[in-house]
């Protein structure tokens, strides 16, 4: 890892939290000692610089205004830079990842989030053994020089994942994520185990780093739920300024087959809002060709999300709504597997 240069960013969350000694509040710590508070970094033989966002941002306040101050500082560095790993708090960094997924085409590095169920500075934190492999992948170069995981993903407890490929599944074990629809891009353990043929490489190596900065969020998520009346369903897809509906449906995109639930629908799509189809499901995909009520909504013109996650579909919307003024556009690219977020 010898001439290999990781900026390590801390944007808020539990991983960045120290307990004070006297008062046992928890407060952030200065990012610029993180050799001290992790003396293990020193091993690695790389160059580890540290950027604080100031101030910190709970990761429950995460907007698209923070999203673009992130993807510029990693485009501001990026020739500087062999990886990057961005400290993040857990509740939202499944969306943060996502975005970066979007906003950044044509990486070609490692961007690799993680955070913490506990601070770091506990006697049974998470948050060393997660920034360790962070780390260690960021900074991870194949046989021909190039980054071993070229894509934004998320470490968290000795797994990588794709990034707009996860969820937080669990509010206090260690093993906070999962990637239901896609295998883990590594495994750390002994070793570093990298599978390979699921990592997504650049087909064409050396394309300038383009970081798009438009984002509409005008994105209302809608979740189906039994005894949803046509009154509730109507104000949700009315709603002012909306552009875009995120429908949470049943099982592979089920829905009621009241013949008002798909009215309420239609109504919507001919007003302008695209509507797009995803599972609340955690595992499996939206097939609308399947049974009859997905038929109905496919024929109202509800676009399939088929096995992206919530937190992936909303970044997609947000960042597609903020390229294309026409719905034609949009609609083609939501179908497109753009950044390895839905199978093909």
């Amino acid at each position: 890892m010898k001439n290999t240069s990781i900026l390590l960013i801390y944007t808020g969350g539990t991983i960045g939290m120290k307990q004070d000694p006297e008062t046992f509040a928890l407060r952030p710590f200065d990012f610029s000692q993180i050799l001290e508070e992790v003396p293990e970094l020193r091993k690695f033989g790389c160059t580890i610089d540290t950027y604080s966002f100031n101030p910190v941002i709970d990761s429950s306040d995460v907007d698209t205004a923070f999203w673009v101050n992130l993807a510029l500082l990693i485009k501001n560095n990026y020739t500087k830079y062999d990886g990057f790993v961005v400290l993040h708090g857990t509740d939202t960094m499944s969306f943060s990842a996502s975005a970066m997924s979007f906003m950044l085409e044509n990486l070609e590095k490692p961007v690799v989030f993680t955070g913490s169920q506990l601070p770091i500075g506990m006697l049974r934190t998470d948050g060393k053994e997660n920034l360790i492999s962070s780390i260690e992948i960021a900074a991870a170069k194949g046989a021909d020089g190039r980054p071993m995981v070229p894509e934004v993903c998320i470490c968290f407890e000795s797994y990588l994942y794709r990034g707009n490929r996860t969820t937080k599944y669990n509010a206090e074990n260690f093993r906070a994520f999962r990637s239901a629809n896609y295998p883990v891009l590594a495994e750390a353990g002994i070793h570093i185990k990298y599978n390979k043929s699921f990592i997504r490489y650049p087909q064409v190596w050396g394309k300038e780093l383009i970081v798009h900065t438009n984002l509409d969020p005008s994105v209302v998520i809608v979740k189906v739920i039994p005894g949803m009346t046509r009154e509730t369903l109507k104000a949700l897809t009315t709603i002012p300024g909306c552009r875009a509906i995120l429908l949470e449906t049943y099982g592979s995109g089920n829905a009621p087959s009241g013949e008002w639930f798909t009215d309420v629908i239609r109504e919507a799509v001919e007003n302008g809002k695209i509507v797009l189809n995803i599972t609340q499901c955690h595992a499996g995909s939206v097939d609308m060709k399947a049974y009859s009520t997905g038929i109905t909504l496919l024929k109202a013109g509800v676009v399939s999300g088929a096995d992206s996650t919530t937190e992936a579909a909303v970044a997609k919307l947000f960042f597609l709504l903020g390229q294309y003024s026409d719905n034609k556009s949009i609609i083609e690219n939501l179908q497109k597997n753009m950044r390895g977020e839905i199978s093909e």
